[in-house]
């Protein structure tokens, strides 16, 4: 497989499918231009090498042209990082695009309109009607996967070489991520270093682990980390169970929980990974203390109770100080770490000690030599937050790719260039 380092960009054009799905302000402003500044070194590598780069993204959900979903508002952002005038084309299919990306000479940057303009880019009909029966929605979506073959068309007929530098996007089989791939040869199809990076974190942790290996899985629903946990359970040494699933364990256990998040549906489902963790000899770390709140607010009143004697009335908002000190322990003394969100509510600065707590426990241990890989948007805000993102040793621009690569799917981004 070619790789973006061996490969010489001299005289090509390179089609660059990155994540620049930013956050915006209402003025347009961005506000996290973290996405932008990871893909600059895969760009600036193809214009050093004397190539051109022609810039593809999406932003936001749009239904349609949409101006407030436009890339254009981000296109000063990118010129200033990049250290060139990109120049930009309002329709990434339209006879502008074709001309000026026919145009670009060695150096130059083009940055096309939002893909997700078109609903070719996902391969998915819009505009049915709610009472549009089965044969009308099979031939929408059928005629849909046509223009989607012929959006990558077209987008592949603009370069000579396909570097794929977003990994946001891999978990997709979108026109820009997978099926514009095909249009290339082996040789001319690469990951970006961001790509890169990230498939290599990921491996480091799961294929290449250096033990103790700790998990430690946040987030409010056991539901929508099921698969992720349990393909852990074949992994790791510790898992740490922590944020609002903490709640549904802990009622599995016979616990009170007052009116903390629960899912009530899933209590067999948190005593089967009980199981499971004992069947394969994996320290199940949970809370055994919270920091309860009598309404869910930054100003609500506290107290410190057992995780499992929540008072009526009360929610578990974070761990507590004994699950904090208990967590760290197991954390520092690993020596591959993954973390995929929260303990508690961490946009509240009063619920924000345990997450803290956690991090800076993964910051020692990264200084004592262990590899650390934070994923999943709500971690990836904690460790900003903190101001501790340099202090690991990974921190994933990837949300629901990442989580799906951990939890052994194959992503089509992936695979459309590597080839498995």
């Amino acid at each position: 497989m070619q790789t973006i380092d061996k490969f010489n960009f001299a005289g090509q054009k390179a089609f660059v499918r990155v994540d620049f799905n930013v956050p915006l302000d209402e003025r347009f402003n961005i506000t996290d231009d973290t996405r932008i500044r990871a893909a600059i070194p895969t760009l600036k590598k193809i214009l050093a090498d004397g190539g051109s780069v022609i810039i593809s993204s999406h932003l936001g959900r749009p239904k349609g042209v949409e101006g407030k979903y436009s890339l254009r508002h981000i296109l000063p952002r990118i010129s200033e990082l990049l250290g060139v005038e990109v120049d930009f084309a309002g329709d990434c299919l339209g006879q502008e695009a074709v001309d000026k990306a026919a145009a670009l000479k060695p150096g130059q940057a083009l940055l096309l309109e939002n893909l997700r303009f078109y609903a070719a880019e996902e391969g998915k009909p819009r505009g049915l009607a709610d009472d549009a029966g089965e044969e009308e929605k099979a031939a929408a979506k059928k005629a849909e996967k046509v223009r989607q073959k012929e959006m990558a068309e077209q987008l592949a007929s603009y370069a000579t070489v396909y570097v794929n530098d977003a990994f946001g996007t891999a978990h997709r089989a979108h026109a820009s991520t997978a099926l514009i791939a095909d249009y290339f040869d082996a040789d001319h199809k690469l990951f970006g270093y961001l790509m890169q990076n990230e498939i290599d974190a990921v491996e480091r942790v799961l294929s290449n682990t250096v033990r103790p290996f700790t998990a430690i899985m946040g987030g409010s629903k056991v539901s929508s980390k099921i698969e992720i946990i349990e393909n852990l359970l074949t992994r790791v040494d510790n898992l740490i169970i922590a944020g609002g699933m903490t709640y549904t364990f802990a009622k599995a256990l016979g616990g009170k929980i007052g009116k903390s998040i629960v899912e009530n549906d899933k209590l067999d489902l948190a005593l089967s990974l009980i199981q499971r963790a004992k069947d394969h000899h994996v320290n199940l770390v949970l809370a055994i203390d919270a920091k309860a709140a009598d309404s869910f607010s930054n100003d609500a009143r506290t107290q410190i109770v057992p995780v499992d004697r929540i008072p009526d009335g009360w929610e578990g908002l974070d761990i507590g100080p004994a699950t904090a000190k208990k967590f760290a322990e197991v954390i520092e003394a690993s020596k591959t770490i993954l973390w995929n969100g929260p303990t508690g509510v961490f946009e509240f600065d009063n619920f924000a000690a345990g997450s803290a707590s956690v991090g800076a426990a993964i910051v020692r241990a990264t200084e004592k030599g262990a590899y650390s890989l934070v994923g999943g948007g709500d971690s990836v805000a904690c460790v900003n937050k903190f101001g501790i993102a340099g202090k690991m040793s990974y921190v994933s621009t990837g949300g629901g790719a990442l989580l799906e690569f951990i939890e052994g799917k194959k992503l089509p981004g992936i695979q459309a260039i590597r080839g498995y």
